[in-house]
């Protein structure tokens, strides 16, 4: 583990080299240590699959060297005792996206089987992304990778479950976006007049199932 300067008020922290179930485990460790005993002057942090983006109060903060000092032997010490599996969070899902059909026909699956495959994992939200709430869910079954949109939607309405590329995900709020649209639910991701810390449904670390509605 090692950090970096990023910018005049901001520390890169990476925490794994590669993708996968330890740099998931690892970045689960890091992530709950920082929301446990934040850095004075935090303003917010960003967690990706093998990095975290600290961004402090350049008013309060003028010694970037000691803060990245300070917290290495603190999240070192928090890998050295991971925490157990997450809750299984259930999403219902009905699956009547207007893409689910184009999906299925491009990879010689009936919608049906389409349904099966993205429903049965459970997947890993490896960061929250795009915009306020956006799941990024990893090991979406590699039958199921599809390329985004050549051109964007301008509208993509909040609770619609897509596809993009690897990975599978959730529009957290009405945004464009070219993401392959498979289902809809009614779950709500991202609720603003919530307090700070349950603004948000999923967060980073946490696991999905999701589950078909009986007339998907």
């Amino acid at each position: 583990m090692h950090w970096m300067r990023y910018g005049p008020s901001a520390i890169l922290i990476r925490f794994a080299d590669d993708v996968g179930d330890e740099a998931f485990q690892r970045g689960r460790a890091v992530v709950s240590e920082i929301e446990q005993r934040p850095p004075p002057g935090l303003v917010e942090f960003v967690p990706a699959f093998t990095t975290l983006l600290l961004e402090f109060d350049p008013q309060l903060v003028l010694n970037l060297a000691a803060i990245g000092e300070e917290l290495l032997p603190r999240l070192e010490s928090a890998l050295a005792s991971l925490s157990a599996i997450s809750t299984v969070k259930e999403i219902p899902v009905r699956y009547d996206g207007e893409d689910l059909d184009r999906v299925a026909k491009l990879h010689d699956l009936s919608p049906t089987e389409v349904i099966e495959l993205h429903a049965s994992p459970i997947y890993k939200v490896c960061m929250l992304g795009f915009a306020p709430g956006f799941p990024y869910l990893g090991d979406l079954d590699p039958r199921l990778h599809t390329p985004r949109l050549a051109t964007p939607r301008p509208r993509v309405r909040a609770g619609s479950v897509a596809i993009g590329g690897e990975h599978t995900g959730i529009y957290s709020v009405e945004s464009p976006g070219g993401w392959n649209i498979i289902g809809h639910t009614s779950v709500k991701l991202f609720d603003p007049m919530r307090e700070e810390r349950e603004m948000f449904f999923l967060q980073a670390g946490d696991r999905v199932k999701f589950i078909p509605e009986k007339d998907s």
